[in-house]
């Protein structure tokens, strides 16, 4: 993995996020350096994929405080909505869950890659169509040409987020935010969009944020890991530092979840996560900690660095009053 040393390029900073009475999002703070890959990794109901919707300003029937300081651009949580629109796509791009769902099955994936890039780069109709089958082509899209006019029901899952991914390229985005791109795939295909996808911004020089569950994976695509418990930031760093040398007892859960060839069994995390109602004052993993004193319940822990002396933003960090 590359030494990121760059200025950040995205600064988020004490992200919260309520629907109704349930703080789905609590006090979230991360960073994001120009050219780095970052993972966002913890179980289903961590908060991965809101803190990328937050981020892209399509959350609905929440209120969102913190700031996300985005380079030249300000806070993207209080920007007028019609600056928004034109970020999305130039400045901030988004690869979903599930291409199957997120493609409208109405349009051909022509016409919806070359609609976005008419609004996002002010092409041509024919400019457009030639810039559509230059994408479709680097994202390895078999007959570019022939594809634009397939529907997206007439290709498979692969292709579908493949086009996807060619569709949030478009505008050559300075952050690309790729929330579980591979969930809906087989696991021979998720291995290659993975690569796409980090080829692809590498290229560019763009900065990623990766949606993930697998601690593995992440170690091995990503610079930087962000492990993320029930809307709370635990642990972050350099991803072989987090996997390797990490202190927060849900970070080594994670990674006991991982099947390595020779090591035993897997061992999944015992318990599951609360409903917000029942969620503790102070750290929510809590109520699952085999390492949890008294204060744990009640005192929210700091955030600390994982070693004496560090203290800049891309260090490791973690936020537990009984380390490992």
């Amino acid at each position: 993995m590359k030494d990121i040393t760059s200025q950040p390029l995205l600064t988020l900073e004490g992200l919260t996020v309520h629907r109704g009475t349930a703080k789905i999002l609590d006090r979230v703070s991360l960073s994001v350096g120009q050219g780095e890959t970052l993972a966002l990794v913890g179980e289903s109901g961590a908060g991965k994929s809101t803190v990328a919707t937050a981020l892209m300003r399509l959350l609905d029937s929440a209120t969102v405080e913190g700031t996300a300081e985005l380079d030249g651009e300000g806070d993207l949580l209080t920007l007028p909505e019609r600056r928004m629109v034109k970020l999305r796509g130039r400045r901030l791009g988004m690869i979903f869950q599930d291409a199957g769902a997120a493609l409208n099955p109405a349009y051909t994936v022509g016409k919806q890659l070359t609609t976005t890039l008419r609004r996002t780069l002010s092409l041509t109709k024919a400019e457009a169509r030639t810039r559509a089958v230059e994408l479709f082509r680097s994202v390895g899209i078999n007959d570019p040409e022939g594809r634009l006019s397939a529907y997206p029901h007439q290709l498979s899952g692969g292709m579908q987020q493949r086009v996807m991914v060619a569709i949030a390229l478009a505008g050559n985005p300075d952050l690309l935010l790729a929330d579980e791109p591979t969930s809906a795939l087989d696991v021979t295909i998720q291995a290659q969009i993975v690569r796409l996808i980090l080829s692809q911004t590498r290229a560019r020089g763009a900065s990623c944020i990766f949606v993930l569950h697998d601690l593995a994976l992440a170690s091995q695509a990503c610079d930087r890991i962000v492990v993320l418990y029930a809307g709370q930031v635990v642990e972050s760093g350099p991803a072989r530092d987090v996997l390797d040398n990490h202190r927060h007892p849900y970070t080594r859960q994670l990674k006991s979840c991982v099947l390595e060839i020779g090591t035993g069994e897997v061992a999944a995390p015992e318990g599951t996560v609360p409903p917000h109602s029942q969620m503790p004052a102070g750290c929510r993993f809590a109520t699952r900690c085999p390492r949890a004193l008294p204060r744990c319940w009640t005192e929210a822990p700091p955030v600390e660095p994982a070693r004496p002396g560090a203290s800049g933003p891309l260090d490791h960090h973690f936020a537990c009053w009984n380390p490992e």
